[in-house]
């Protein structure tokens, strides 16, 4: 039966206060959906570029975006593990505005499937490891850990899981989902891709704490800032057998917090300023897009010419701009084309 020790220490216990505050605050704003969908797709490539990077991925942020804009057909494995991350963020954002979304070993292997697929051979694509491994140094390369032997892993994994269900209601989501995060880590249960399933996984427990605005938040970017340090706190130094019941939980659950209002403050300082830029600025004319479908259900662009003056070629340009921005859709082919 997985029991973790841990302390509500100070520093601890005024973390979560501060977080519980930042949501609020967050939560009592409003922002209008053009400003969230333009920052929910940057941050999904901080989150791709971060959570890939503290694994050794080269690639820099600049040419991560122009990847996920591109979306090549050929590409390098470096770029596969960008790819599959934001595919992966995706799909989770869309199961979670269900709240029917659980941490499960099914959840667990369909995350890892999505992040390396392609990237391993078929028999260790979401599945638990069947061989031993180790943990090295990603700078001397020196053996650092000795997780689990492989035939321990579900067992261990099925008692952290147990231990979320079980304390759902009576433990603060903030200090599961930071367990569950270093307690991943410690099983290694995976040949690769162990780090990127498990910040994946933490994001789904960490979206039940009421954050309105989590598809905005990024908290593999602290990380990445000090992979060194996030490394020494996350993981552990040694044999597992040997170490397994003298493991602390508290010092990592402090900086795991801390991690958290640092990106708290990040989004909270860039959101009034993300509906400024020229890709998101909605002019008069949008706007009477907007309206008359609100108005009628529905605009063709005959419709659309009786509004404006505008081109036909400008007028294409302006619906194209409002799909890309999330706020129409296009339907129909041809003189049935129609946008709602």
């Amino acid at each position: 039966m997985f029991v973790p020790k841990y302390t509500i220490s100070a520093h601890l216990l005024a973390n979560i206060t501060r977080i519980n505050s930042l949501i609020r605050d967050l939560n009592d704003r409003r922002f209008p959906k053009i400003v969230l969908v333009e920052f929910e797709s940057a941050a999904r490539a901080v989150s791709a570029y971060a959570s890939t990077s503290i694994e050794g991925n080269p690639l820099p942020l600049t040419e991560v975006r122009q990847l996920l804009k591109s979306n090549p057909i050929n590409i390098r494995d470096s770029e596969k593990e960008v790819l599959n991350y934001n595919n992966a963020l995706e799909k989770l954002h869309h199961l979670l505005l269900t709240d029917q979304l659980e941490i499960s070993l099914e959840l667990i292997l369909n995350i890892h499937k999505q992040v390396i697929d392609g990237l391993l051979p078929i028999y260790d694509i979401g599945k638990l490891r069947q061989k031993p491994v180790v943990v090295n140094d990603p700078k001397s390369g020196n053996v650092v850990y000795l997780p689990p032997d492989a035939d321990k892993i579900e067992v261990l994994i099925a008692g952290l899981i147990n231990f979320i269900q079980l304390n759902k209601q009576t433990v603060n989501p903030l200090i599961l989902a930071g367990i569950f995060h270093k307690q991943m880590v410690i099983i290694h249960p995976f040949m690769d891709g162990n780090g990127r399933t498990t910040r994946l996984a933490t994001k789904v427990l960490l979206a039940k704490m009421g954050l309105k605005t989590f598809n905005l938040f990024s908290f593999e970017n602290y990380y990445n800032q000090n992979v060194t340090k996030y490394f020494q706190v996350v993981g552990e130094y040694g044999d597992y057998n040997e170490l397994v019941k003298s493991i602390d939980f508290t010092s990592w659950l402090e900086y795991f917090t801390g991690g958290l209002i640092d990106e708290l403050l990040r989004v909270q300082k860039l959101l009034p300023k993300s509906g400024n830029s020229p890709g998101t600025h909605l002019e008069s004319h949008h706007h009477k897009i907007l309206e008359y479908i609100k108005l009628n259900g529905f605009i063709a662009d005959r419709f659309y010419a009786k509004l404006t003056k505008r081109a036909k070629a400008t007028r294409t340009q302006d619906f194209q701009k409002l799909i890309n921005l999330g706020l129409i859709k296009r339907l129909g082919k041809g003189r049935s084309t129609h946008y709602i």
